[in-house]
């Protein structure tokens, strides 16, 4: 719809984990090491949290397609029990037939794949994200699976993608023997200020934008409205995006991020949530002391402390 009124090639904001679209801020490339290491150190589990729209899928997207043809991979993306149980989801993973429904004959068909494939000197990775929907008795379901792993043979590594009720779910002491078998774990936090202006004129330049179309006064709003989640970011953008081209206008600024927020009501789905931000504090102090913009009355629970305080 605004791709050719701005030059781009393709929609920069889309809520889609691209890898194309990738972007490091200094949280992702830590991440992104942990995530290298997991795998390349041949660790049984690891395991990656963060918030909802943090990039975690995006950042596994993206080691998975650096793998060659020596890694077998299986990705599990719905993790609800009424969709089925562990071994079928497995199974279906890899694309392999269910040999019956007995969990024993699932798992022994499993395990031959696996054996079959590391005969033929590949690697077996299982991607299971959305985990924190995983009951306990799955995780140790799953921990069970993982004893084919033995001495200094990994013929199985899993990692594990999840919201942080996963890291809750990992520290009940009945799971306390899964925790162990965890070789590299991480939380993927918010992006700060700074990356969050890089990653906004990152995606635009993947998708072909020449100019900085957002002013530094519509990054901070966005900063401060999305607190530094990329989906979040993505969301506003996008909107932001759609209603420059409405009012053919080339460039973003701050009133423009209010004015979707207020007109699309998006204030309840992409409003802060750690209101306790010191740094969205600053940046908010920033707009309406230097910009002249004041978003205050539009961030709950926050006070922005004026020049005299």
């Amino acid at each position: 719809m605004y791709k050719e009124f701005f030059n781009l090639k393709e929609k920069p904001f889309s809520l889609n984990p691209d890898p194309d679209f990738l972007f490091l801020s200094k949280n992702h490339i830590r991440a992104q090491t942990m995530l290298e290491y997991g795998f390349h150190s041949q660790a049984g589990f690891t395991v990656i949290t963060g918030d909802i729209g943090a990039g975690k899928t995006t950042l596994v997207n993206y080691l998975l397609a650096q793998e060659g043809d020596d890694v077998v991979i299986g990705v599990i993306n719905n993790t609800h029990a009424s969709f089925g149980n562990l071994m079928s989801w497995i199974l279906d993973a890899f694309d392999l037939e269910e040999p019956s429904p007995e969990s024993a004959k699932k798992l022994r068909k499993f395990t031959e794949f696996i054996m079959d494939q590391y005969a033929e000197g590949k690697r077996v990775l299982l991607v299971i994200d959305e985990a924190q929907n995983l009951s306990e008795e799955t995780l140790e379901e799953l921990r069970l699976i993982s004893n084919i792993n033995i001495a200094s043979d990994v013929f199985l590594q899993l990692i594990l993608i999840g919201q942080p009720e996963l890291i809750e779910k990992l520290n009940d002491p009945r799971l306390t023997q899964f925790a162990q078998r965890i070789g590299v774990d991480f939380h993927l936090r918010p992006m700060d200020y700074v990356d969050t202006g890089k990653y906004i004129f990152h995606r635009l330049k993947v998708a072909g934008s020449t100019k900085s179309i957002f002013t530094s006064d519509a990054i901070a709003a966005i900063f401060c409205f999305s607190e530094g989640v990329p989906r979040r970011i993505n969301t506003l953008c996008d909107m932001a995006l759609v209603y420059a081209f409405a009012d053919e206008r080339k460039s973003i600024n701050a009133q423009l991020i209010i004015d979707v927020i207020k007109d699309r009501n998006l204030s309840a789905v992409i409003r802060p949530t750690a209101l306790q931000s010191k740094e969205v504090q600053d940046v908010a102090h920033w707009l309406q002391e230097v910009k002249g913009v004041n978003i205050s009355g539009m961030l709950p629970q926050i006070e922005i402390p004026t020049q005299n305080a």
